[in-house]
C-alpha cells in the first residue's frame, strides 16, 4: 500500500552540503507528518548525498532521497523526483523548491493551501510590497527584471515572476506537465508556463493559475547559476518558443 501526503515537496540538490539547513528540515518534519519532503540528489561531488541520509535518519516516513547517476541539472532533477513521487506515493499536491530555501518550507505550504479545484497551478512571486521582506542583489534584480518582461512578452501572460523556485501544482496536471524532458536545464520554469497554457488555454490561465507575492525571499550566495547564462538564456527561450509553437504539448500526448 501507498503511502499518503497532503503535499510532496521536491528539493533538487547538486553539491549542497554546506548549504543545506539540517535543522530547518528536521524541524519542519517533526511538525509537519502529512507531508514529504523528497530530496533529488542531483550527482553531487561532495558530500551532498550523506548529509541528506543523515536527515532521513530523523523522520524516515517524511524524507525521501534518491540520486541521479550523473549532474543533469535543475530540470531533470525536479521532473526525475516528481516522476518518482508519483509511482511510490499518493498525494494530492505536489511542488518544488530550492535547497538553499530562499523561499521557506512554510510559506510553499502556504502557497500549496490555494490550489483547489479550480486553482491548478500557483507559485510564489518576489514582489516587494509593504510588509514582506525581499532581499535580493541590485544588479540580479535589474537582470531579473529584463529577462522577467521578456518572458512575459513571449508567453503573452501578464506574470511578474516566473523563475521563483517555489512551484506548487495539483497531481492531475503535474502528471501531464511533467511527462516530457525539458529543453532548458535552468529555463524549464517557462516551459511549465507552456505546457499549462496548451493544456489550459492562455484565455483560462488567469482561472487555473495563482501568482502569490512572498512574505519573504532571501537572496542566498553562491548561486548555481553562472553569469555567463546570462548571455546564453535568450538563446535558450528562442529554443523554448519555437519549439511550443510548432509541437504543442496536449492532453492527449
Amino acid at each position: 500500500m501507498l503511502e499518503t501526503y497532503k503535499l510532496c515537496i521536491v528539493i533538487p540538490c547538486y553539491n549542497e552540503e554546506k548549504r543545506l539547513d539540517r535543522k530547518r528540515f528536521i524541524q519542519f518534519s517533526k511538525l509537519n507528518k502529512d507531508i514529504l519532503i523528497c530530496f533529488v540528489n542531483d550527482g553531487s561531488s561532495d558530500n551532498t548525498l550523506d548529509v541528506l541520509n543523515e536527515i532521513r535518519l530523523e523522520f524516515p516516513n517524511n524524507i525521501a532521497v534518491m540520486s541521479t547517476d550523473k549532474n543533469v541539472g535543475k530540470a531533470e532533477a525536479v521532473r526525475t523526483g516528481i516522476s518518482i513521487c508519483q509511482t511510490k506515493y499518493h498525494y494530492d499536491k505536489i511542488a518544488y523548491l530550492d535547497a538553499d530555501l530562499s523561499t521557506s518550507l512554510e510559506e510553499c505550504v502556504s502557497i500549496a493551501q490555494l490550489v483547489n479545484r479550480n486553482v491548478i497551478f500557483a507559485f510564489g512571486s518576489r514582489i516587494s510590497l509593504l510588509g514582506s521582506t525581499i532581499k535580493r542583489k541590485y544588479h540580479r534584480f535589474l537582470i531579473g527584471r529584463i529577462v522577467a518582461t521578456f518572458i512575459s512578452n513571449q508567453l503573452k501572460l501578464k506574470v511578474y515572476d516566473t523563475q521563483c523556485g517555489c512551484k506548487v501544482f495539483d497531481r492531475s496536471i503535474a502528471d501531464q506537465i511533467f511527462k516530457e524532458l525539458f529543453i532548458s536545464k535552468w529555463l524549464f520554469d517557462v516551459e511549465i508556463f507552456y505546457r499549462i497554457v496548451h493544456l489550459r488555454g492562455r484565455e483560462n490561465m488567469e482561472n487555473v493559475s495563482l501568482e502569490v507575492p512572498l512574505k519573504s525571499w532571501i537572496d542566498i550566495d553562491d548561486s548555481r547559476v553562472k553569469f555567463s547564462y546570462f548571455f546564453k538564456l535568450w538563446y535558450d527561450l528562442m529554443r523554448i518558443k519555437k519549439r511550443y509553437q510548432s509541437h504543442p504539448v496536449n492532453s492527449n500526448e
